[in-house]
């Protein structure tokens, strides 16, 4: 069995009672013990006017993190592309690489507000596999529950969201194409950038950085396709849609064309976990995970991450347990065997050459904890 590496992803949570700059320092002294245990990457996500949530600006936190470690590699999950534009996307990860070279991964996803693109999963059977069927009923595969799949209608169609894409967005604005953006913003890294003039633009810093650039999707619609297209590096969001992430992984292979940067499907695939001692006290430190999804998933904002007591006081209704059920059957909580059991079963259900992991508890302590008695047991199965 070939060792499998494994990233973090932080959405920076604040936790009930404490503070954005309590959030951000403890991101901080997170990324400082995944480097000394051995993971991969360390990833940003970018979400706003959520109160619970402190990651509004990657390339800024990813600066902040860069000048507190040295080796693990630290980026984002991901930029949303749809207010931004291929310049000043360039320009923000070129003047981090400028002073931190060679540790950069440009994570990058579509968000509302741009132009639809193609959509729709890939017909072709993936490279090295076969078709599957979409799932609509739930199911497992090699043991790892794939249910039902989630509407995210109500969400992307609320007032909230709507502001959110109204604060971001200049009045006026047009979102670039997704695809085309990607394309400018790999001609701007390589320094080939050309406008439909012929003119020449050359970004410094940004051209020619040692930046690995990641398409991150949740289905089997375009970034997948775009991802396999172009040949870069895909993340797949099994603890966001976890539904769709074998659409989504077939999908990329079933495009892939191999480039200067890889030559080969590279699939990366996300995960929520919570890892203690027990599996009693791993699920107590969880308790507030499912309010939390509730909170995401009623298009409110994520609230501050909740203790244990404040989660139970909460009066669950039916609708309520049935907006999160997907989310919770699919967290991993346990011990650390347990756990990586479970993510033994992701890897080979999909594939998966790394596993990316979020963990998010009220106490900084026990997530610190979570990742080191994961990374131990991960080190001690040969990965």
């Amino acid at each position: 069995m070939s060792g499998t590496p494994l990233g973090i992803l932080d959405l920076v949570p604040i936790s009930s009672g404490s503070t954005a700059a309590d959030a951000l320092r403890n991101s901080v002294d997170l990324a400082r013990h995944a480097e000394r245990l051995g993971y991969t990457r360390y990833w940003f996500a970018e979400h706003h006017l959520n109160p619970g949530v402190a990651g509004t600006s990657p390339a800024v936190v990813l600066a902040l993190t860069a000048s507190a470690t040295s080796t693990i590699r630290l980026g984002s999950g991901a930029v949303q592309l749809g207010h931004r534009t291929a310049l000043s996307t360039v320009e923000e990860f070129g003047l981090v690489d400028a002073l931190h070279p060679g540790r950069l991964d440009l994570g990058l996803g579509r968000s509302g507000g741009r132009p639809t693109g193609r959509g729709g999963p890939a017909q072709a059977p993936p490279a090295g596999g076969t078709t599957r069927t979409p799932v609509h009923d739930g199911r497992t595969v090699n043991g790892l529950l794939i249910p039902p799949p989630f509407s995210f209608e109500a969400v992307m169609g609320s007032p909230r969201f709507a502001l959110q894409r109204g604060l971001l967005q200049l009045p006026g604005a047009r979102s670039q194409e997704y695809a085309e953006q990607i394309d400018d913003i790999l001609a701007l890294l390589a320094g080939t950038y050309r406008s439909p003039e012929g003119e020449e633009a050359h970004v410094v810093p940004g051209e020619g950085a040692g930046i690995d650039v990641w398409i991150l999707g949740s289905s089997g619609g375009e970034s997948a396709e775009v991802a396999g297209e172009r040949g870069l590096r895909f993340a797949a969001n099994y603890h966001v849609s976890p539904a769709t992430v074998l659409d989504a992984v077939d999908a990329y292979r079933a495009r892939f064309k191999p480039s200067p940067a890889l030559d080969r499907p590279y699939v990366s695939v996300s995960a929520d976990i919570v890892v203690a001692d027990t599996e009693e006290e791993a699920r107590e430190a969880a308790t507030g995970y499912a309010l939390w999804v509730r909170s995401i998933r009623t298009a409110e904002g994520a609230i501050p991450f909740p203790t244990p007591d404040e989660a139970r006081a909460h009066r669950w209704t039916d609708a309520d347990r049935a907006l999160v059920q997907d989310r919770v059957d699919t967290q991993f909580v346990g011990t650390a065997a347990q756990v990586a059991d479970r993510l033994e079963q992701l890897r080979e259900a999909t594939g998966a050459d790394e596993l990316l992991l979020t963990t998010i508890t009220h106490a900084h302590p026990d997530r610190v904890r979570s990742y080191t008695l994961l990374a131990q047991e991960w080190s001690r199965r040969g990965h």
